[in-house]
């Protein structure tokens, strides 16, 4: 089936300025961090009060933000009891995130699953004394359900979609399809085969593909699938080469539990350990300095002055590499920061920890897959099959969720009718965008009729009286 129509990255950042709830997906390097990026930044300039999040401790670094499980206190547990939505409410510091909130950002939402999600709108419902959705905010997912799956808790399950809470949002669709990471077509037809759940297709690809093998001999960060040691591989490898190592450590300051977060999310090292001739890896976006969260090379020298790491690039590029800022930033003040030059070595890296770079070669073995979509993770961080080398695959390699495939035709679809919906009234004019307002509906409660928030014995009685009686 042919999708015309295909939304642009400006439609979608329109419709996200309207106050919709939205779900923002699309293949890999589609742009849709680029998206979330340019809303915050709207919203900040409006002034809105709004949370960033993720689902992963490293998806939040990338936007900046917390994991969600930290933001709403809901943390990962496999139920929610009564006794856990009370300890909850009860926290003033999560109190204070719900006060005056407007908007609240999820981003890599396919690794929540159903029941979290339920439970997140449970929390907001109370936090918000309002029964609308997430209590009335606008809620802005992003991901793709092809990529990382929910973490699995109970053994059963399932994606966001099968919420409860779901169907109730009145969500618009942002399909993304426009490739911002993949330079090779011959790379989008392997990928895109992948998401058809073809696999048979998607091996005919790589088959009628052969890049020159005999250039990987020095360059090739190995990616894995499995659970490696990979921190032991990089620390023998550069035990390899001579001479003494330079060593540059963490700095940070701010709440000890949120830089504590902050240094699990980045991908920064605490001691960061060099020798001239290290393989490295740039782990952030700093396009001025003419790097990205995945460019590869080499510790060419340290610099005679700061004695900072001068990197070679593979692309020919010669960079010195500097501090950089991570944050973690709440009513626009930062709570957490840590300083770190922006290099990992590259000997190798697992595929989890991959997680928003752009590759230009990696060399990955695919003979160990073992979840749906794990290939399609790891294939999809090359900018271009040129880069490829595949040391082995097995039947999963190029496996994905059924599920997946027969939820993205539908997303596809609702995102058709959403572009055609903007085009038909065109883009709002600035002046002509206001706040979506949803009118609250406030409950009285069922023990002394008052209503539910106020002061006295039964503050939490809503907790213990599951049906509200409507004002």
């Amino acid at each position: 089936m042919l999708y015309c129509n295909n939304m642009t990255q400006n439609e979608a950042l329109e419709i996200l300025k309207m106050g919709h709830n939205v779900f923002l997906t699309g293949p890999a390097g589609s742009g849709k961090t680029f998206v979330l990026n340019k809303y915050v930044k709207h919203l900040r300039q409006k002034g809105t009060k709004f949370g960033i999040t993720a689902s992963t401790g490293i998806a939040a670094t990338h936007i900046g933000g917390v994991t969600i499980h930290s933001w709403s206190g809901l943390g990962v547990k496999d139920k929610l009891s009564e006794k856990d939505l009370k300890k909850i409410l009860r926290k003033s510091y999560v109190k204070k995130r719900f006060n005056g909130n407007k908007v609240l950002i999820i981003d890599e939402i396919s690794m929540l699953n159903s029941f979290q999600f339920d439970s997140l709108n449970k929390i907001c419902q109370m936090f918000k004394m309002n029964e609308e959705p997430f209590g009335g905010m606008q809620i802005v997912c992003s991901g793709d359900f092809f990529q990382l799956p929910p973490i699995k808790i109970n053994g059963d399950e399932k994606f966001v979609t099968e919420s409860e809470v779901w169907n109730k949002m009145n969500l618009k669709v942002c399909y993304l399809e426009e490739q911002h990471r993949q330079q090779n077509d011959c790379l989008l037809d392997f990928l895109n085969h992948i998401r058809q759940n073809n696999p048979e297709k998607a091996r005919e690809t790589l088959n009628t593909f052969a890049p020159n093998q005999d250039k990987f001999s020095t360059i090739l960060t190995k990616l894995y699938t499995h659970n490696a040691d990979v921190d032991a591989i990089n620390n023998r490898e550069l035990e390899k080469i001579t001479g003494e190592p330079v060593i540059f450590n963490m700095k940070w300051s701010g709440n000890k539990n949120v830089v504590d977060l902050l240094k699990r999310g980045c991908l920064a090292p605490e001691k960061l350990a060099l020798k001239k001739g290290a393989k490295v890896m740039f782990i952030k976006n700093n396009f001025e300095a003419g790097y990205v969260n995945g460019t590869l090379g080499e510790i060419a020298y340290f610099d005679v002055d700061d004695g900072l790491p001068v990197v070679s690039t593979y692309s020919g590029k010669t960079i010195k590499a500097g501090l950089a800022t991570w944050t973690i930033e709440e009513d626009d003040k930062i709570k957490a920061q840590v300083d770190q030059i922006p290099l990992r070595l590259a000997w190798t890296i697992t595929v989890h920890k991959s997680q928003g770079m752009n590759l230009d070669s990696a060399e990955i073995d695919l003979s160990k897959c073992f979840e749906e979509g794990m290939g399609y993770v790891a294939l999809s961080r090359l900018r271009s099959l040129n880069g490829l080398k595949l040391n082995g695959i097995n039947g999963m390699a190029f496996a994905v969720s059924n599920e997946a495939v027969e939820l993205d035709k539908k997303l596809k679809l609702m995102s058709q009718t959403a572009t055609e919906e903007l085009r038909k009234i065109g883009a709002p004019k600035v002046s002509e965008k206001v706040s979506r307002k949803i009118p609250e509906k406030k409950f009285n409660c069922q023990i002394c009729n008052r209503p539910i928030g106020h002061r006295g014995n039964c503050l939490w009685c809503n907790i213990k009286n599951k049906k509200l009686i409507e004002k």
